[in-house]
C-alpha cells in the first residue's frame, strides 16, 4: 500500500471552521483540508478528499460489477431534445442549467441521465435476448440549488453512481431492483454507515415504487417514520399510520351557513365566539397540478404532504396557487375555502375524513363557514371528489403494520433507488421483441449513490470533539506514524514501523513534521486517520511504541516489531 509524508503533502488543516458551517461535516471538512468553497454549493476537493473519495467509488464499482453492471461515462452536457423526448424538459424547472451554444441550440449540464441511457437501450438492444442489461456510471450532476447550504449536504455540482437496469417484463425488474437493493446494503455498509432502508416517494422521476437509503442524523433535511416494534420505515412522504377515530355527534340535516367575520384562519375558529375545535374543522387547499387546479382537503389540525398530493394526482408539478388564482376558481380567498358541492375542479379528501359528520368548513364566500358538514354527503357524494393519503404523519400515531407507534427522525438521504417501469421507455419509444415476436417497452429500474453524500454522512456519524472518526474503509489513509521527537533514531523506527503497516496493507501517512508532539497528535485526531502509532524515546527505550485507535481512549504500549501483526489482525475483523 502507499504511504506518504506530511511534509510533503498539501493538507491545509485550520484552526477555526467558517463562519457559515453549520453541520459537523461542513466544519469539519474544511477544518481538515479535505475542501474548500468556489462559489455557492460548488467546492474544491484537496488531495484528502478525493482519496476518501476515490475509496467510496472503488467500493461503489466493486458491488455493481458482481451483480452485472456495466460501466460507462456519458456526457454531462446534454442537448434539450433528449430531454423533450421523455417530457422533461418542461418538467425539471429551475432546477436546471440550461444554456445556449452558440448557434442558439439548447443545451442541459444533466442533473441525471435516465434519458441518454434509455437513448442508448433504444438505439442498440432489439431483442430479448440482449436483456436483462445492467448499466452504470459515476458521473458529474449539476443541480441549480436555490439554497445551497451544509457543505456537501447542498450542493449544485456533485458526483453520482447512477445505475439503470433493463429488463423484459416487471417480474425481470423485481430481481433486478432486489439485486441493486441487496447491492447498496453491502456498499453503506462497507462504508461504515448505519442506516434505514425507507419506502419513498418516487418525484418526477416517476414509476411504481423506490426506496431509500438514510442515515439518521440532524444534519439531515428529510423526515422518517419508523417503528421500533416491526421496523417499518418511510420517509414522511410516503408514511401512514393509525389516528384515533373521533366520534361525531349527530350534525343537522343540512349544512347551515354563519358569518365568521375575520376568521382566516383554523386558531381564529378556534376562538370565542365560534370555538370549534381544530379537529372538527376542514381544511381546504388550492394547488395546481401540471397547470390544471386541485382542491385538498385535510382535517384542521393535520398538515397536507405535498409529495402524497402529487402521487394522488399523478401529476410531474405541482405547486401551491397563487393567491390571485384562488378566488376566480373557488368564488372567495383563502381562509373561507370549502369542497361542499364543488365541481369546477378536482377534489381530494384525506383518507381519515371518510365517515366524518357534523364538520365546519369555508362557505365560498368571504367570510363565512358552513357547520354540520357530512364529508360522505357534501363532499364525496361528487363525481370530481375521491379519497386519498394526503396528511403528514406524526409522532406517537400508530404503526400501520402493527401496534406500535411511530417515531419521527431527520435523516440524509444517501441513496435512492427507483421501479420506472415503462415511464422512459414508452416516451422515449425503447422497445424490444419478445420470443414471440411482439414488441414490448424495456422495462426499466433507475438506481442512484450519492458519492460525496457518503463522505459527509460518514462525519456527521462519526466525530467528536476533536475532529473526525473515519471508518477504516474510506479513511484518506488507514494509519498515521508520528516521531515525537528529532532525534535520528526515532526517525528509523518510524521508518520501519510504516513500512510494516504498508505491508499489512494500510495506506500510511506518516508525520515528519518538524512540529511539536501537540500538533501532530491534534492534526491525527483532526484528520480522523484510524489508527496512530507515536515513536518516542520513552517507549523506545523498551523497544515499544504508542498504538492508539481514533474512535477509542485507550493508548497501548506495544512492541515495534509487533505493529504489522496488529494491524492485520485489526484488518481481518469483520466490520
Amino acid at each position: 500500500m502507499n504511504a506518504a509524508r506530511f511534509s510533503q503533502l498539501f493538507i491545509p488543516t485550520l484552526k477555526d471552521a467558517p463562519a457559515d458551517a453549520q453541520v459537523a461535516s461542513h466544519k469539519l471538512l474544511v477544518r481538515a483540508g479535505f475542501i474548500r468553497q468556489l462559489g455557492a454549493g460548488i467546492y474544491d476537493y484537496l488531495p484528502l478528499a478525493k482519496r476518501t473519495l476515490s475509496k467510496i467509488e472503488a467500493i461503489v464499482r466493486e458491488e455493481m460489477d458482481a451483480i452485472g453492471g456495466q460501466e460507462f461515462y456519458l456526457p454531462a452536457l446534454h442537448p434539450a431534445e433528449i430531454w423533450r423526448e421523455s417530457g422533461r424538459w418542461e418538467v425539471m424547472g429551475d432546477n436546471m442549467f440550461r444554456l445556449k451554444d452558440r448557434k442558439g441550440g439548447d443545451y442541459a449540464l444533466g442533473m441525471t441521465h435516465e434519458e441518454v441511457f434509455t437513448a442508448i437501450a433504444r438505439d442498440e438492444l432489439r431483442s430479448y435476448r440482449q436483456l436483462p442489461q445492467v448499466w452504470y456510471q459515476i458521473q458529474t450532476k449539476f443541480r441549480d440549488e436555490p439554497r445551497p447550504k451544509s457543505g456537501l449536504l447542498r450542493v449544485r455540482q456533485f458526483t453520482m453512481k447512477d445505475a439503470y437496469s433493463f429488463d423484459v417484463d416487471q417480474a425481470g425488474l423485481d430481481r433486478s431492483y432486489d439485486a441493486q437493493r441487496r447491492a447498496y446494503e453491502k456498499i453503506f455498509t462497507r462504508c461504515g454507515l448505519d442506516f434505514v432502508a425507507v419506502q419513498a416517494h418516487s418525484g418526477a422521476m416517476g414509476g411504481s415504487g423506490s426506496q431509500e437509503f438514510m442515515v439518521r442524523t440532524d444534519a439531515g433535511e428529510d423526515l422518517v417514520a419508523a417503528c421500533p416494534r416491526c421496523r417499518y420505515a418511510a420517509n414522511t412522504e410516503t408514511a401512514t399510520s393509525r389516528i384515533p377515530a373521533e366520534q361525531d355527534g349527530a350534525g343537522p340535516a343540512t349544512v347551515e351557513r354563519f358569518a365568521t367575520p375575520g376568521a382566516l384562519t383554523i386558531e381564529a375558529l378556534e376562538r370565542a365566539p365560534h370555538a370549534v375545535p381544530a379537529r372538527r374543522q376542514l381544511k381546504t387547499l388550492v394547488y395546481v397540478a401540471d397547470e390544471r387546479p386541485v382542491v385538498a382537503v385535510v382535517r384542521g389540525d393535520q398538515d397536507l404532504n405535498e409529495a402524497k398530493l402529487q402521487t394522488a394526482t399523478g401529476a410531474a408539478v405541482i405547486r401551491p396557487a397563487r393567491p390571485e388564482e384562488i378566488p376566480p376558481l373557488m368564488g372567495a380567498r383563502a381562509g373561507s375555502l370549502g369542497a361542499v358541492g364543488f365541481a369546477r375542479a378536482p377534489v381530494l379528501v384525506d383518507a381519515s375524513l371518510g365517515e366524518r359528520v357534523n364538520m365546519v368548513t369555508g362557505a365560498n364566500e368571504d367570510g363565512f363557514h358552513v357547520r354540520g358538514v357530512d364529508v360522505k354527503r357534501e363532499i364525496l357524494s361528487q363525481p370530481n371528489a375521491r379519497l386519498a393519503d394526503l396528511r403528514t404523519v406524526r409522532a406517537g400515531e400508530g404503526c400501520p403494520r402493527c401496534d406500535g407507534a411511530l417515531d419521527l427522525f431527520k435523516a440524509l438521504e444517501v441513496g435512492h433507488i427507483f421501479k420506472l417501469g415503462t415511464k422512459y421507455s414508452v416516451s422515449m419509444k425503447a422497445s424490444v421483441l419478445k420470443a414471440d415476436g411482439t414488441e414490448v417497452p424495456i422495462v426499466m429500474g433507475c438506481y442512484g449513490i450519492g458519492v460525496e453524500r457518503i463522505m459527509a454522512a460518514a462525519i456527521e456519524l462519526w466525530h467528536d470533539e476533536n475532529g473526525i472518526i473515519w471508518p477504516l474503509s474510506i479513511a484518506p489513509y488507514g494509519a498515521t506514524v508520528l516521531t515525537l521527537g528529532k532525534e535520528p533514531e526515532l526517525a528509523k523506527v518510524a521508518e520501519e514501523v510504516v513500512a510494516a503497516l504498508s505491508q499489512a496493507g494500510l495506506d500510511v501517512l506518516y508525520d515528519d513534521r518538524d512540529e511539536r508532539a501537540g500538533v501532530k497528535f491534534k492534526d491525527a485526531d483532526l484528520l480522523g486517520i484510524p489508527i496512530r502509532v507515536a515513536v518516542g524515546k520513552k517507549g523506545l527505550a523498551e523497544g515499544k511504541v504508542e498504538w492508539k485507535l481514533r474512535r477509542g481512549k485507550q493508548v497501548d504500549l506495544v512492541p515495534a516489531a509487533q505493529v504489522g501483526a496488529k494491524a492485520k489482525a485489526l484488518l481481518a475483523e469483520p466490520r
